[in-house]
């Protein structure tokens, strides 16, 4: 019997994780700055999703934007990071580490595996800039790493997705491949024929504006695209919904 393929979505804020559990996600990944490709959000936003929602709450532990290669001081940070989410109900954690020669940093991926035990590990889109992608991969499976993030070292899902299958086929499921990047709710039918991921990664984000009846003069819409001042970042609720019945049907609603 095939298991149905589980929904993860990235939430940057409060309002946008408490729709993704209203609207029936299995999990969220938790972060902030997607703008630098995501960081580690605060503990007070942590703390909220894991008292407050049902689904699974994953956190990304990662102190900055750029690559992946941390210096100590960083590594110490991201301990404490990890040891706040285990500490406080977490059920996962995310992250990656690379070596300068593009290969995964296996002695650091299991120090943090180690740490993080008993929660949840998923290797990021770091596995998207290394050198030899299969390799990786077995390395992954060595480290029991559980899920696997990544676009098929593609800018998107859909132009990965032959790579991802290779993945999948590949892991024999000792790991969770989880496409990622320009996943949408449209993409998925083909994606899932194309990629045959275990979990898809979406955002389903969308930006309203604000509530604020004052605003400066100087501050304008341009291109009709809301300034970032008076624009607030969402998730749209239907998109998750009908996006957790494609997963199950496997094919769009009629």
């Amino acid at each position: 019997m095939i298991k149905t393929p589980e929904l993860e979505i990235c939430c940057n804020n409060w309002q946008s994780a408490k729709i993704a559990d209203e609207a029936g996600a299995d999990r969220i990944e938790l972060c902030t700055a997607l703008e630098e490709g995501g960081i580690t959000p605060s503990a007070g936003l942590i703390l909220q999703c894991v008292q407050q929602l049902s689904l699974q709450v994953h956190v990304l532990i990662r102190p900055r934007g750029g690559d992946f290669l941390y210096n100590a001081d960083e590594i110490e940070i991201m301990k404490k990071d990890i040891e706040f989410c285990k500490n406080n109900g977490v059920d996962g954690v995310v992250f990656g580490f690379l070596k300068p020669d593009g290969t995964i940093n296996k002695f650091l991926t299991k120090e943090f595996i180690d740490f993080a035990h008993p929660m949840k590990v998923t290797f990021h889109r770091a596995f998207d800039r290394c050198k030899t992608p299969l390799q990786a991969l077995n390395d992954l499976i060595d480290l029991q790493v559980d899920y696997l993030l990544t676009s098929g070292q593609k800018p998107s899902a859909i132009e990965g997705a032959d790579l991802i299958k290779e993945l999948v086929n590949l892991s024999k499921g000792r790991i969770k491949i989880m496409a990622a990047s320009g996943v949408r709710t449209y993409l998925l039918p083909s994606l899932m024929l194309q990629s045959q991921a275990h979990a898809y990664h979406l955002s389903a984000r969308v930006k309203i504006d604000s509530k604020m009846s004052f605003r400066e003069n100087t501050v304008v819409k341009d291109n009709n695209e809301l300034q970032s001042e008076y624009a607030i970042q969402t998730q749209k609720m239907e998109a998750i919904k009908e996006a957790k019945r494609i997963l199950h049907r496997g094919e769009k609603k009629k």
